[in-house]
Formats: structure tokens, sequence, C-alpha cells
């Protein structure tokens, strides 16, 4: 028996040829899949494909930056150290020493120049074999002034090897009041040596020009012989040219003012109980 939901035409002779498979094929309902459908649907897969791409390549791009943003300090410390100070052997030099014992040719003078603005002019006395015996460095501050070591520690690094700086004292000269270190391991019986722990170092810091004054000497059998040469070193210091400085020439101007036969009587040569870090002596009775 045949269902009653089916169309008698279906099995009819005469309709056989009306549903063959090239008329189905021909039929605007057709079971196959419309070319346009086709192509919208590879469109879609291909813009998948691409988003997929994109948000591969971001997440990327963000890992990188990720990355580099971590990696950031040591590259900026890596290349701080390659701008650092360099030779300028084309400068002119702009201080120059008094005549007295300081126009030995085997002076070594040195410029120093940083790409921020920096500027060192560095006098080096020479010593026994390669060993240098005092050391005199102008600073001209830049703006990497800002990121610079604290002069103790600067002279820590500079000065012959031994134990920690510690205070020793002050020294008067044309400059005003400077301050002096010592090696702090160094006995009362070694300071008098020359050599690392009979070494003085010094500075003096100004602020308008921004500048600094500073070095160390090995010079003299005592401390107040020492103070005297770290003293006489300063007042024979002057200017050559100021270049586009005139508040430099105008300290080197007040400062020559004040300036002190080198080797006379007073503070700095006598070593006085107030400016003197070294066992100072009480005047007087009790």
């Amino acid at each position: 028996m045949r269902p009653f939901w089916t169309d008698s035409t279906e099995y009819s002779p005469k309709y056989s040829s009306k549903y063959s498979p090239k008329s189905l094929a021909q039929s605007p309902f057709s079971t196959h899949i419309h070319p346009a459908l086709t192509s919208f649907a590879d469109e879609v897969c291909a813009t998948i494909a691409r988003l997929f791409a994109y948000v591969g390549t971001l997440a990327l791009i963000a890992i990188l930056s990720v990355h580099f943003w971590n990696q950031l300090p040591a590259l900026t410390a890596d290349g701080a150290l390659a701008a650092d100070w360099s030779l300028a052997d084309h400068s002119q030099p702009a201080f120059a020493l008094g005549a007295e014992n300081h126009t030995d040719k085997s002076i070594a003078y040195t410029i120093l120049r940083h790409p921020q603005g920096g500027r060192k002019d560095i006098f080096t006395w020479p010593g026994q074999g390669e060993r240098a015996i005092a050391e005199l460095e102008i600073y001209c501050m830049g703006d990497e002034a800002a990121s610079a070591s604290p002069p103790q520690q600067d002279l820590g690094l500079r000065m012959p090897p031994g134990g920690e700086l510690e205070a020793a004292g002050v020294v008067d000269s044309k400059f005003g009041t400077v301050a002096l270190l010592w090696r702090a391991s160094a006995t009362a019986g070694s300071r008098r040596q020359h050599g690392a722990a009979g070494c003085l170092g010094f500075f003096r810091t100004i602020d308008d020009p921004a500048m600094r004054i500073s070095g160390w000497s090995c010079e003299g059998d005592g401390l107040p012989a020492q103070r005297s040469a770290v003293a006489c070193m300063l007042d024979r210091l002057t200017l050559l040219t100021s270049g586009n400085e005139p508040k430099l020439a105008e300290l080197f101007a007040r400062a020559e003012l004040n300036r002190r036969n080198c080797g006379g009587a007073g503070p700095a040569a006598s070593g006085d109980w107030i400016s003197q870090a070294d066992n100072p002596h009480l005047r007087g009775p009790l």
C-alpha cells in the first residue's frame, strides 16, 4: 500500500522524464549552492583569517613592547656609559698655575668634555715611576651634574687607594674655605709619609657659576705641610680664558683680591688648633 502523503505522479511514467537529474540541475530549486553564496563564504573565512593574523601581530608587538620597557633602565645606563667623558684634544687650556714651583713641563694638563656640557681641566703632577703625587681638577658643570657622584665619593676613586675618606678639617684659600679629607685607615704616623695614607684630598663647590675645584696632594712631611701645599696649589690657580662665562671671570677676579703669598704665615701653613683635625692642642692652662 502506498503512503497517502506521496504524490501519485512520482511513480507515474508520465512525469518520470520531468524529474530527471538533468531537469533537476536546471531547476531554480536545485540542491547545489549558488556561486554567490560560495564566494561570500570564502570572503568570511578570509576575513576571519586576517583578523587572527592582525590580533596575533598586535599580541606580538605588545609582548615585545613590555620586554623592551623592562629592559629600558639597563639600555639607558649603557647609553649613559657610552656617552661619558671624552678626551678633548683640540680644546685650549682655560686655566694655569703660578710660576713658582709649577712651571715643570712634566706636569700634565688634560681636558675632558661631556656631551651634556660639562668640562674638566685636570693638572697632574708626576711622582716616582708612573704614580702621580698630586692632582688638581676644575670641573665646570653641565646638565650631567645632576647625576654626578658626590665630591667625597669622586675623590675616593681618584686618590691613591686606601681606606674610606673622612674629614680632615678645612683650609683657607682665595676661593674661600676648602674641605679636607684623608684616608680613615691611616695612623698619625703614616700620614706623615708619602703614599696613599699620606695624601690629603680637598674640594670646594661653587654655586654660581656651577663648578667644583677638587684634588689631592701627597706633598709634605706632615699635615701642616700638606695643608700648605694644598693652599698654595689653589692660590696659584689662575684663569686664562672664561669663554662665554662672564661669571667665571668675575669669580677669579674676586678670588685674586684674597690671594696671599704662598707659604706665608696663616692657618694653611701653621695648621692651628681650630682648622687642624689631627689631635688639636688646647692653648693655655686649664
